[in-house]
């Protein structure tokens, strides 16, 4: 039993090998070669070509549009816009400074993204013009800084030369008042003066006219005064005699 078992199971192995051996006078050179694709039917071979790089180009720009993403266009606008809105040294250094980094990105980024070279190389362009330009307004704004503390200067000097102006005036304005009273009261002097001497005149004649009769009558005195002790001693002698 187990030979026959054994012979079985040879035979089957035997008839496997048969099967999986070539047919006789075929050998590999004459194998069959396998089915070549046909072209679907209305396309020739130019319009596969023409379709291969068509699926070729847009897979460029899929990736193109995946790598580069970056808005190279946007770096000149916003610093720019940074520009624009300094008002002192400090702040158009800051913009400058941002101009600065993005040049130093954008030449690291124009040795990797080779497709938007052109793109890379304006925006650099445009990124060196915002730092010169900045250099430029930092000048004007000192410039304009000047001008101003030049113009409030001379405002002062103009405010004090009003001042001056107005002071002279009313001076002036003083001094002819003063003009007038002086006049007034030259005038008032004069009248007094003139009054005084007419009264003084007046007195001096007064005055005159009195010491005339006073002296006549002080020489009349005088002489009566004298005559009476005369008289007396004169007297008691012609009586002794009568």
């Amino acid at each position: 039993m187990q030979d026959m078992s054994v012979q079985g199971v040879a035979a089957v192995q035997q008839n496997r090998t048969i099967e999986q051996q070539p047919p006789a006078g075929t050998t590999e050179e004459t194998k069959p070669a396998p089915p070549v694709q046909e072209p679907e039917e209305g396309k020739t071979l130019v319009d596969m070509i023409q379709e291969a790089q068509e699926k070729a180009k847009n897979q460029r720009e899929s990736m193109k549009l995946a790598k580069g993403n970056t808005r190279y266009g946007d770096a000149p606008l916003e610093a720019y816009a940074r520009l624009a809105r300094a008002r002192t040294g400090a702040e158009v250094n800051m913009a400058s400074g941002f101009a600065r980094r993005r040049i130093a990105q954008f030449k690291t980024s124009l040795r990797v993204d080779s497709e938007n070279a052109a793109r890379i190389k304006s925006a650099i362009s445009q990124l060196q013009k915002a730092v010169s330009r900045g250099e430029k307004k930092k000048r004007e704004l000192v410039r304009e800084k000047l001008e101003e503390r030049r113009k409030k200067r001379s405002e002062a000097a103009e405010e004090r030369m009003k001042q001056e102006l107005r002071r002279r005036r009313t001076q002036r304005m003083i001094r002819e008042a003063g003009y007038l009273r002086e006049a007034k009261v030259a005038d008032r002097l004069s009248t007094q003066l003139t009054a005084a001497q007419v009264e003084l005149r007046q007195q001096a004649q007064d005055l005159a006219a009195e010491s005339t009769v006073s002296l006549e009558c002080a020489v009349q005195q005088y002489t009566e005064t004298a005559a009476a002790p005369a008289a007396a001693a004169v007297a008691p002698a012609i009586s002794v005699q009568g």
